[in-house]
């Protein structure tokens, strides 16, 4: 066996089918595994029954079942998988605070363990009391029981030397494939036209500004669609009522899709991309975006400013995003420079290429002797 073995703890599993980290393991795991070395990704199963493993594209995976649904559920899973790990040699990569309290085990166990922190998750206008203070406490276990910590963007790093010294940190973000092109066709079941739309793909939640975006854009008639994904049918949930009922004509809610060749036909042809999320770090939704070379209209916050940089357009209320809109849809030139920037921001930054590189240089630095 090699003696570059690493366990990715923290996920759902590979191969992708849930969310931004799932994606990350899929890709680094891949990349890895093609450089020699072996890799254990932790997958969670729903149901009963003993720890089962087997190979998928050459990466060892170890199947754990849990009965429990939901938050609990993901937490008897991760407290599964770290025992799982803290017996066996090797490096862990654990992606996610959300448990951190568990990772303790691996530092009794002298298990050398990195954590991507994620965003400030405890900061979330969605989450109650209890779920915060959880969140807040995982936040501080992670610093001080990470053994070297990731951060996704310089302002998580900024906020994690408020806790820990700065040489325990490194600035590494997330990855997207750069779209070069999608065919057209796609978006006719949709009912969409090539440059004839916006997209706004973000989880139906207030931090997310999707109210303020859709308001904003329905106060009068725009000439182009507006494109939200996600599910907004959620029986007796007042925000999601309250954004279809602000929506005009023009919107088009078209739920949730999670197939890969729709997601890139909607962000190679849409005119513009709209980011609303106040909260987080380097977002794999906004990332994707740029990868795919859109204009960005985004909330204006640090976080984002930083991942789409100088030539995106930002705005911070309604009134912000009416103004930013009917200034950038009413120049095809400022577009298209808008769009230039992206493609450079994209490549100067975000490519898997960079950023699974970035990951096993500092992996490397950390495997035992």
């Amino acid at each position: 066996m090699s003696n570059r073995t690493l366990r990715i703890l923290g996920t759902r599993g590979v191969p992708a089918a849930h969310g931004g980290f799932e994606t990350f393991a899929e890709y680094l795991a891949l990349f890895l595994v093609d450089r020699g070395w072996a890799i254990t990704v932790y997958c969670q199963q729903d149901g009963k029954g003993p720890i089962h493993e087997d190979n998928w594209r050459g990466i060892h995976r170890l199947h754990i079942p849990v009965h429990q649904q939901g938050p609990l559920g993901t937490i008897v899973f991760d407290w599964r998988a770290i025992q799982h790990a803290a017996h066996n040699p090797g490096l862990t990569l654990t992606l996610g605070y959300n448990t951190a309290i568990f990772c303790a085990w691996l530092r009794l166990k002298r298990v050398p363990n990195l954590i991507n922190m994620d965003g400030i998750e405890w900061k979330r206008k969605k989450w109650g009391i209890l779920p915060k203070a959880w969140f807040y406490l995982n936040d501080w276990a992670g610093c001080w029981l990470g053994n070297h910590l990731i951060a996704d963007n310089p302002q998580i790093k900024t906020h994690l030397i408020s806790r820990v010294s700065g040489d325990k940190i490194t600035m590494i973000p997330y990855g997207a494939d750069r779209v070069n092109g999608a065919t057209p066709e796609t978006l006719q079941a949709l009912g969409l036209e090539p440059r004839c739309y916006l997209t706004l793909i973000a989880r139906p939640e207030p931090e997310n500004s999707i109210l303020e975006v859709v308001s904003g854009f329905s106060r009068k008639p725009r000439g182009v669609k507006l494109a939200v994904l996600g599910n907004y049918d959620v029986e007796g949930n007042a925000y999601h009522r309250a954004v279809k009922n602000a929506a005009s004509e023009e919107v088009c809610f078209l739920g949730a899709i999670y197939d890969k060749t729709i997601l890139r036909a909607l962000r190679y042809h849409c005119a513009a991309y709209i980011h609303g999320h106040q909260v987080g770090g380097t977002n794999p939704s906004l990332v994707e975006a740029i990868g795919a070379g859109n204009p960005v209209i985004a909330q204006d916050n640090l976080f984002n400013r930083w991942v789409a940089g100088p030539t995106a357009d930002y705005f911070a209320d309604v009134d912000g995003f009416e103004r930013v809109l009917e200034k950038t849809l009413a120049s095809s030139e400022k577009l298209a420079q808008m769009r230039q920037g992206s493609q450079a921001r994209f490549d100067e930054a975000f490519t898997w290429e960079k950023v699974l590189a970035d990951y096993e240089a500092l992996l490397s630095r950390w495997l035992p002797e």
